[in-house]
């Protein structure tokens, strides 16, 4: 039997195949907990969900969502959390940009995750992205006033693209320095990404994205 088969993502996986089709409209995905009034926080591509359990076992009274498109580290991920007991947790199947575009409700969000997302290098590939107007848009929107987008990469062609993005929408949000929540001292924030490119002794690049009011 594979390592796959005996992956059990219980409740604490959603997938994108379960939800209501899109033409219902946004959905709340607060209501998927049993105490939706708690703060949420939501991570995009948790990977096998290494920063997102560290950061519910830190914060056991925070609703977090991981927004996972990779079938495989989807299920290691709700399997993870399901096996460590984190009911503040889900981890959707699903397009993050798509689903923050077109099921997301307004002012929902304390902090938004981005940590070490694919650069998608080639130029012909950089509509790929993350990080794009339509989607810093959509952060501003799903951010609660004075929320938090949290941006790490430690590419520097992809840190001059966001680089560049942000600078689009200055009336959006202030720019603010990153503060590491990693779990070691010399760390950013602890993904396995992040070990694996600090072995390899890449610079990394940081920035928080503070939501400002809507004029």
């Amino acid at each position: 039997m594979s390592s796959a088969r005996k992956l059990d993502v219980g409740h604490i996986g959603v997938d994108h195949a379960d939800l209501p089709p899109i033409d219902a409209g946004r959905l709340d995905p607060r209501l998927w907990f049993a105490s939706p009034d708690r703060s949420l926080e939501i991570e995009i591509g948790p990977g096998k969900g290494t920063f997102l359990l560290a950061a519910a076992q830190r914060m056991p009274t925070t609703n977090f969502i991981g927004i996972e498109w990779a079938a495989e580290y989807y299920r290691l991920a709700a399997d993870r959390m399901r096996r460590h007991g984190m009911d503040h947790v889900r981890i959707l199947h699903t397009d993050a940009a798509d689903f923050f575009h077109w099921r997301m409700p307004d002012d929902i969000a304390t902090v938004i995750h981005l940590y070490f997302p694919d650069p998608w290098p080639k130029k012909r590939h950089n509509k790929r992205r993350m990080v794009q107007d339509r989607f810093l848009i959509d952060c501003h929107r799903i951010l609660v006033s004075g929320g938090e987008l949290r941006i790490v990469t430690d590419h520097a062609d992809y840190w001059g693209w966001i680089d560049e993005h942000i600078d689009h929408h200055t009336h959006l949000f202030d720019r603010c320095p990153f503060e590491a929540v990693g779990a070691g001292d010399d760390e950013i924030v602890g993904t396995n990404f992040e070990r694996k490119y600090q072995r390899e002794g890449r610079p990394f690049h940081a920035v928080t994205l503070r939501r400002l009011d809507r004029a």
